[in-house]
């Protein structure tokens, strides 16, 4: 093998391609780390990012969890409410049909509430107001009767038939017409009902007795 002389154009030739292998196997160095150390960190990013989701997801599952049991006492509650609800009214409907359907005596109805509502309304002449058929079984009667069974001296009680008045009981009216007291059986049911509904849940367990069963007891 034949040395090129120094300085020869060989020489320098040989001298600048070695120089430049140098520096490209420098480069390709380089070039190698720094991709270890890109890949190296994306790697530790991309494990970080998952698990940052991961903690999220779970974190959000934990809270949706804890959604769903915070709602279970309400819907619990609600269903229970319904469920009550449901059962008084049930209650409320059959004391209506037992009311419309009664076969008690009608004449003692009548002069019972009738007596029931003088004794709650001041004064002495009053309109007892009944229906048709009951006035023409036992009208006549009836006035002089409740004056002695209410116990009030100087009552003044005039009996009218009324075609509005169709179910059992009475509708008591001052003479001067500014004050009427329903004492049918159905309003009275009404009026009574939601002290009726509160005492029903309270004896039979659907409510505590200082609770409320729902609508306006």
């Amino acid at each position: 093998m034949i040395t090129p002389e120094p300085n020869s154009p060989d020489a320098l030739s040989e001298a600048i391609l070695a120089e430049g292998g140098r520096e490209r196997d420098e480069i390709i160095r380089r070039t190698q780390q720094e991709s270890g150390l890109t890949l190296a960190t994306a790697v530790a990013e991309a494990d970080k990012i998952r698990r940052e989701q991961l903690d999220s997801a779970r974190a959000e599952a934990a809270r949706r969890g804890e959604l769903i049991l915070a709602t279970i006492p309400v819907e619990t509650g609600r269903l229970r409410s319904a469920r009550i609800e449901a059962m008084l009214e049930g209650i409320h409907e059959e004391a209506r049909r037992e009311l419309q359907a009664c076969k008690l005596d009608g004449h003692k109805i009548v002069v019972t509430l009738a007596i029931e509502a003088i004794h709650r309304m001041p004064g002495t002449d009053f309109i007892l107001k009944i229906s048709t058929a009951d006035h023409a079984v036992f009208g006549d009667k009836l006035a002089e009767e409740i004056c002695q069974r209410a116990g009030r001296s100087l009552l003044n009680i005039t009996i009218a038939a009324d075609s509005t008045v169709t179910d059992a009981g009475v509708v008591v009216e001052s003479a001067d017409g500014f004050q009427i007291w329903d004492n049918r059986l159905l309003p009275r049911l009404e009026r009574l009902w939601p002290e009726l509904r509160r005492q029903i849940a309270a004896q039979t367990s659907l409510v505590g007795k200082n609770e409320r069963a729902g609508g306006a007891v």
